[in-house]
């Protein structure tokens, strides 16, 4: 068997035009840019940032709203302490060139946009996706069209906008996705919110049987 191992090549770079971006060349004009973040310190930044803004903001050492925001002067303060190289632009540029858009910054404040498990309430607009979908192994699908899709060591179920996201997500998971589709219209119509977190994620408290179906391949 043929093994094949992955190299990281997420290196940040600044494109004087484009702004920040993961890799040797910006994708609009292909210019090398500035080197801004290797990808050894980007991995180790990545790691802090999530951990934080998801799940133990108060155990790192800031204060975070019911909405998820955190003081930026105050995490980058609390991130200069952990690492003596941290610079402002880092976090900046980690946010901007992620390509999942899992990070937001509004002003003075960073939150993640998704994938808490300290109890939120993020205030985003519902989505107006007639159908979402979620990925499920085969073995789970019985499950959840007897009971509904619940959180598991999340704040709130994680659905996708599309087929193919869904199908992608649950390949990380099982060899062998079942696509359950959702009927977010009737859904919310029987007052349940779907609230639109990016272009690909939609974010529900839970979702009953009665919305769900399952897709042939």
């Amino acid at each position: 068997m043929v093994k094949f191992h992955y190299v990281r090549d997420i290196m940040i770079r600044k494109c004087t035009d484009h702004g920040y971006f993961r890799g040797g060349s910006c994708q609009q004009c292909k210019r090398p840019g500035r080197y801004v973040l290797d990808d050894g310190r980007e991995e180790k930044l990545g790691r802090f940032v999530s951990g934080t803004l998801r799940h133990f903001p108060a155990s790192a050492g800031v204060k975070m709203d019911k909405y998820g925001w955190i003081d930026l002067n105050a995490f980058c303060e609390v991130m200069k302490k952990r690492y003596n190289w941290m610079r402002k632009e880092y976090l900046y540029a980690l946010v901007e060139s992620d390509e999942k858009g899992r990070y937001q910054i509004s002003g003075p404040m960073i939150r993640a946009r998704y994938g808490h498990s300290v109890n939120v309430d993020l205030d985003y607009d519902e989505s107006d996706t007639p159908y979402v979908y979620y990925g499920a192994s085969p073995e789970e699908v019985d499950v959840l069209l007897e009971n509904g899709i619940f959180p598991i060591k999340q704040r709130y179920v994680h659905l996708s906008t599309t087929y193919e996201k869904a199908a992608e997500v649950a390949l990380i998971h099982t060899e062998s996705p079942v696509i359950l589709q959702v009927d977010a219209f009737r859904a919310q119509e029987d007052g349940i919110s779907l609230k639109l977190a990016t272009d690909y994620i939609v974010l529900a408290e839970k979702i009953p049987p009665d919305y769900l179906f399952v897709l042939e391949d």
